[in-house]
């Protein structure tokens, strides 16, 4: 299967990134996936990687939060023996064992300051100076990085080598949170109930129009992976029925689309203005001050929430 295929999604800013991406696939220039917590950021690593002239070369994941901070230099760049108390033996570093092949660097804005400025010189140079050696030695490999962090922000506090951030960010691949990708929750929900239902050998679940409703008119906070523990779940506890908005969790029925002839006229009246500037704050809220997202969830474009706002003098 075409490595980029397991990218699901016909949003235009999910079209738009897998372009970019199938064309540095094809280079060996660095690249830095951004991104928020759950959009997929190693699953596009793995598929730039398996399009890329190295797919059958060493290919290695790090997580770089996961390193400590007290053997990290080690770890990516190898050390001699006698180097430091219990470096009983050589080490090659993972640096060295990926050579020909890829590292994808996940959360790469945990390293350390001391750490970046090896990587840079790497980057830079294709050395590689093991801790206790005075040598460098060659090594061709190509780096993914990966961050849900604003690195602009950590560059202006000193957190993040501004050079590093250049070097790395030629081509910027930025996933979209999957509120901001449209109908592509309604057919991300059917993909992983028919894959999640074929691993578990279990009949695939199906969603009525009103609970597909419910989960485009959702934010997912946890993105994407947060739809797929949720399809995952009902997949197991629901096998082979139809999903109605009563069977999804209280947060998505909270987002249920208005049904026509929901809402009803007071006798006494009511002032339309007031209810639009209460839907419009309600909205705001939810989205956390986002005027793309709160227009989606009202139906309207962002221009015409912006004129509303200005309209109400609203901020």
């Amino acid at each position: 299967m075409e490595a980029f295929k397991t990218l699901i999604g016909r949003s235009a800013q999910m079209e738009s990134l897998v372009r970019s991406a199938r064309m540095v696939a094809g280079t060996t220039a660095a690249v830095l996936i951004k991104g928020e917590t759950g959009t997929g950021k190693e699953l596009l690593a793995n598929a730039i990687q398996a399009s890329s002239p190295r797919s059958c070369k060493p290919y290695l994941v790090i997580n770089c939060a996961a390193l400590p901070e007290g053997i990290a230099e080690s770890e990516l760049f190898g050390h001699r023996k006698g180097a430091f108390s219990g470096a009983d033996s050589n080490h090659k570093g993972r640096l060295t064992a990926a050579h020909g092949g890829t590292v994808f660097l996940d959360e790469i804005d945990s390293l350390p300051l001391a750490i970046q400025a090896k990587l840079l010189r790497f980057l830079e140079t294709g050395e590689c100076q093991p801790v206790g050696e005075t040598v460098n030695h060659k090594v061709d490999v190509r780096i993914i990085a990966a961050t849900n962090s604003d690195l602009h922000e950590k560059v202006a506090n000193g957190q993040f080598r501004k050079d590093l951030y250049f070097r790395l960010n030629v081509v910027p691949l930025e996933l979209p949170s999957l509120s901001d990708r449209g109908s592509d929750a309604k057919m991300l929900a059917l993909h992983f109930s028919n894959m999640i239902a074929k691993g578990h050998g279990l009949i695939a679940l199906s969603f009525s129009k009103t609970a597909l409703q419910a989960l485009e008119a959702y934010h997912w906070p946890g993105n994407v992976r947060e739809l797929r523990n949720l399809c995952e779940r009902l997949s197991i506890l629901m096998p082979g029925r139809v999903i109605e908005p009563e069977n999804l969790p209280l947060e998505l029925k909270r987002n249920q689309p208005l049904q026509e002839g929901c809402i009803h006229l007071p006798a006494c009246g009511i002032k339309l203005e007031n209810v639009e500037i209460d839907l419009i704050h309600q909205a705001l809220e939810r989205t956390h001050g986002n005027k793309s997202k709160s227009a989606r969830l009202l139906g309207i474009s962002r221009d015409t929430l912006l004129y509303r706002m200005r309209k109400y003098a609203m901020r």
